[in-house]
């Protein structure tokens, strides 16, 4: 496939434009491409078109620098061995045509060399990531101006780092990221590139906001890139702006979609449909949050979000149409738990034990992953759940109120992904129990902690509305912010969950 023409995709593309000594218009044009694909992460466009420049320029040297880039580690994925020889055929490549290039260019020759070996090593990788971030760092210092030298100089400081490494604001490496991308962005709030790391900088912080403003321009900055139109949508559920990522959401798969015929490209469309769904529950948009859900089955072959969002929006009779329990640990988990919990809800709580008691079992024998946690902890949580909503239906509130507890204690212990791997709050349950047991200054402080989590979400918003009502001091701002956080709701409540 690599080997096969890659067509130039106007309509994909933004104003991005990397300048490079070549007299070809079509080399500038496909370079363009290339660059604009790899700060959308579709690497592989991104090196058919660095190669279709190539093509049109066979004496261009940045042209094969472009190439080797993109064959190279990024922030989701790092270089493979299979990799490694295409990526130090083309830098070897470049060097060899290095005299046809200008300065600047010989520049980012000579950063990028450092960067491959011809006996690439995975495992001991990270001597070529320290090697080649000082060299993009010297890079950086030779071209102050240059705001992609100093993009790639971020996205080779995140190569240093675990992937969500960058929590802590007063971080020396936080530090030092912010700053270099901070610079980009103050000179230019459009940058693609530097908005797009940017987003991941800050997303796992305390301040996900200070990304908001150059999140409003990212998506469409890159057209026809699914996975930047996705990006802002990181931003937007940190800060509570659902109805702002739905819509990134539905961009970027719509993208997806586009790129079947040959006029966009498409990356990770099954976390595109995911963060869909997921920013979609919390919206209250129940129809576009299942319908999310199906294609993500369609194209994954895993029910469990499926599943897991019936629940979310009581749609207890659908749940046996969803057909058997999958194979996989977590999907089985995700059935055991909505089959128990519709079984509770219709009033069959012998159904709901049984399946509570298979759930358990799965919860302390799995070893998989899911959202970058053991499915035995998210599984935990959804255990919890049902075991609460079984002593609900027993009339225990006192037994229940301490398993949703239990449920809330075990999702703090999360690490932290985007989006989430369940579509909705165990403190969502731990809240209107409360307001059932007669404790609405608990329910308060549980909807307001949830708040904290997902700032200005309509379930816990409601929750608090009622919170405060029931103890006699009803706020008219809490009132409107659920109007603002519900106005794209087609999902009727009276509590905060189903």
């Amino acid at each position: 496939m690599l080997a096969e023409p890659f067509p130039y995709m106007p309509e994909a593309l933004g104003p991005f434009s990397h300048r490079i000594s070549s007299d070809s218009p079509q080399a500038q044009a496909f370079f363009d491409q290339g660059f604009q694909f790899m700060y959308g992460f579709a690497k592989y466009a991104a090196v058919r078109s660095f190669r279709e420049a190539q093509k049109a320029d066979p004496e261009c040297a940045i042209c094969y620098w472009g190439e080797a880039w993109a064959w190279g580690s990024y922030l989701n994925v790092h270089m493979r061995e299979r990799e490694a020889p295409y990526a130090y055929a083309a830098i070897g490549k470049a060097r060899e045509l290095r005299g046809n290039a200008g300065p600047r260019e010989q520049a980012y020759i000579d950063a990028l060399s450092v960067r491959y070996v011809e006996d690439y090593d995975y495992e001991t990788r990270r001597v070529q990531d320290r090697a080649y971030a000082d060299a993009a760092r010297a890079l950086t210092e030779q071209y102050p101006d240059d705001l992609d030298a100093a993009t790639l100089y971020a996205e080779a400081l995140f190569l240093l780092e675990p992937r969500f490494g960058y929590r802590d604001l007063e971080d020396p490496n936080v530090t030092r990221l912010h700053a270099v991308l901070e610079s980009v962005l103050a000179r230019d709030i459009r940058h693609p590139g530097a908005c797009h790391l940017y987003i991941h900088a800050t997303e796992s912080t305390a301040r996900p906001e200070l990304a908001e403003p150059c999140a409003e321009h990212l998506g469409n900055s890159i057209p026809g890139a699914s996975h930047i139109n996705h990006m802002p949508s990181h931003t937007f559920n940190e800060v509570g702006r659902w109805g702002d990522s739905v819509r990134a959401s539905i961009q970027a798969w719509h993208t997806d979609l586009k790129a079947n015929t040959s006029r966009a490209v498409s990356s990770y469309p099954s976390h595109n449909l995911h963060m869909l769904s997921f920013a979609a529950s919390y919206d209250g948009q129940g129809a576009v949050a299942m319908r999310a859900a199906r294609d993500y089955e369609k194209l994954m072959g895993d029910k469990s979000l499926q599943l897991l969002t019936l629940v979310r929006f009581g749609r207890f009779d659908e749940i046996p149409e969803a057909g058997g329990r999958p194979r996989r640990d977590f999907a089985a988990g995700a059935w055991e738990f909505a089959q128990g919990y519709a079984g509770v809800r219709i009033g069959e709580p012998d159904t709901g034990r049984a399946h509570l008691a298979r759930l358990r079992e799965l919860a302390e024998s799995t070893n998989a992953r899911v959202r970058f946690q053991p499915a035995s902890l998210v599984l935990g949580v959804l255990a919890e759940i049902l075991a609460g909503e079984i002593r609900r239906k027993d009339g225990d509130l006192a037994a229940a109120i301490e398993k949703f507890e239990r449920a809330a204690e075990h999702e703090d212990e999360f690490d932290f992904a985007e989006p989430e791997p369940l579509p909705f709050a165990a403190r969502h349950w731990l809240g209107a129990a409360l307001l059932e047991a007669g404790r609405p200054a608990d329910a308060e402080r549980v909807h307001r902690d949830d708040l904290a989590n997902h700032p200005r979400n309509g379930w816990s918003l409601f929750g608090l509305r009622e919170a405060l009502a029931a103890q006699g001091k009803p706020d008219a701002a809490v009132q409107r912010e659920f109007e603002r956080a519900w106005a794209r709701s087609d999902a009727w409540i009276t509590a905060s969950r189903f």
